[in-house]
């Protein structure tokens, strides 16, 4: 063991941990979810502490020596490295001051190390002093949020591409797949399938652009505001060349927030990205719940596409098969909305010169990123790939329906239309036979009316000459 002292008193710290004594008190003080640091936003603090101290150097405060083995660190971190040297829960109180001294106190002693001293000589390369040196937790800690939600929609709308590109492979799959609209869960008109699968596309593809547009809000940046906004305690050269530096490293555009003080106590940009990524996960609750109803069956239920069997679907029905990753991708949405809730709560409830709830915002919206990239991963991979259409079962169903008899509105007019929907509601006798039997259109023009091309784009299903003589 090793003795570290903070300005509370001494505390001993075991001698093979980078962290020291302000992260063993945050250690103790804060067992609430069990979970632990986001690793994306570990390497993300270690890219901004990166940037700041290669503007430090770049304005002459920080010893070239010192400032050196902090970057070397930095580096390590950022390429995975002693990730477990993080052991805080991330609801936490203190706006993320005990992570950021966690990540100040791993880069002092990993920083110590590479120049040959002990861990814990903080008179030599001090994590107040240098790893902190021109910042402060509430600077920082929104810095990293950000430069780790950059990261993460990466991921996400990677997945969501993949996601659209595999409804618009089914789309080609299934474009010549005649099947029943419904609308109000009743029989509507033709469609076929692949119009289906291709509108999933376009609703993904929304999405993406939505959770795109929201990121425009991480843009600028507080850094160099230190406590408050103010400035204090940075120069404001680096305050200017800060942003340049982390763009370099991290490869997103970053700029110097118009206003240091409201960038530095409003936290309304997680809010747009949280709202993004909740309305995205509503759409996608919509298409997995079509999906299990078009599968929904096999043998009393619509039967339209047939999914891979994943896994047993009961303890007690033999042979039963669930539509499940559709489910867990439900059940995934419903988390990313509640998530949003607890976020949106946080946002508003910072008062004055900071909110103080960024640990549960940055909690809460990283798990949405992360839950919402694997379900739709595994949505894209486990069942979309493999979905087959039932096509024996869909023609079935517009054989029988009464739903194709608004095709020969413009042939027959309303009146002889709704006559034979009555008809074939009383008698369970198919439309295209009551039509045929009274004559109203020739053979010939039924084939074309009912066409899946002329049932399923726009005009007047058949041509206008479809009447019979």
């Amino acid at each position: 063991m090793r003795k570290e002292h903070d300005f509370l008193g001494e505390k001993l710290v075991p001698d093979e941990v980078y962290y020291g004594v302000q992260t063993m008190r945050a250690k103790e003080n804060f067992q609430i979810t069990g979970a632990h640091l986001d690793p994306d936003f570990i390497k993300s603090m270690a890219s901004v502490k990166k940037a700041s101290c290669l503007t430090n150097l770049k304005t002459g405060r920080m010893d070239k020596t010192i400032g050196e083995a902090i970057i070397q660190a930095a580096d390590e971190i950022m390429d995975g490295k002693m990730l477990d040297q993080f052991p805080l829960d991330p609801i936490q109180g203190g706006a993320g001051t005990s992570i950021n001294m966690n990540m100040n106190e791993v880069l002092c002693n990993r920083a110590l190390e590479i120049l040959g001293y002990e861990k814990g000589r903080y008179d030599i390369i001090s994590p107040n002093n240098h790893a902190n040196m021109a910042q402060s937790t509430n600077d920082v800690f929104p810095t990293s949020i950000k430069v780790c939600l950059c990261h993460k929609a990466v991921a996400l709308t990677d997945a969501l591409e993949r996601l659209a590109e595999g409804f618009e492979a089914k789309g080609k799959e299934f474009q010549d797949v005649l099947k029943m609209g419904r609308t109000h869960l009743q029989d509507a008109v033709p469609i076929t399938l692949g119009e289906e699968m291709n509108a999933y596309a376009s609703m993904v593809r929304r999405g993406m652009a939505r959770i795109i547009r929201s990121l425009e809000a991480l843009k600028d940046l507080n850094m160099g505001g230190t406590a408050v906004g103010t400035g204090l305690n940075a120069e404001p050269e680096y305050i200017k060349l800060f942003p340049y530096t982390l763009s370099e490293i991290t490869g997103f555009r970053f700029e110097t927030a118009p206003n240091l003080i409201d960038a530095t106590n409003n936290t309304d940009c997680y809010a747009d990205v949280s709202c993004a990524l909740k309305v995205t996960a509503l759409s996608l609750i919509k298409m997995a719940n079509d999906i299990r109803l078009m599968a929904s069956g096999p043998r009393c239920g619509l039967n339209e596409i047939k999914l891979e069997a994943r896994q047993p679907g009961s303890s007690i029905m033999p042979g039963k098969v669930n539509p499940v990753i559709a489910e867990v991708l439900d059940q995934t949405c419903y988390q990313v909305i509640g998530n949003d809730l607890a976020i949106s709560m946080a946002v508003e409830n910072g008062q004055l010169e900071l909110n103080v709830m960024e640990p549960v915002i940055a909690f809460n919206i990283f798990n949405s990123f992360r839950f919402l990239t694997n379900a739709v991963n595994t949505f894209n991979e486990k069942l979309l790939k493999t979905m087959k259409a039932n096509r024996e079962q869909c023609q079935y169903w517009v054989d029988h329906s009464v739903g194709v008899i608004t095709a020969l509105l413009p042939h027959i007019g309303y009146e002889k239309c709704a006559a034979t929907a009555r008809e074939a509601y009383t008698t369970g006798e198919p439309v295209r036979e009551i039509i045929l039997k009274k004559q109203l259109v020739t053979k010939e023009a039924m084939t074309r009316i009912l066409s899946p091309y002329e049932m399923t784009h726009p005009g007047i299903a058949g041509g206008k000459d479809a009447l019979a003589k």
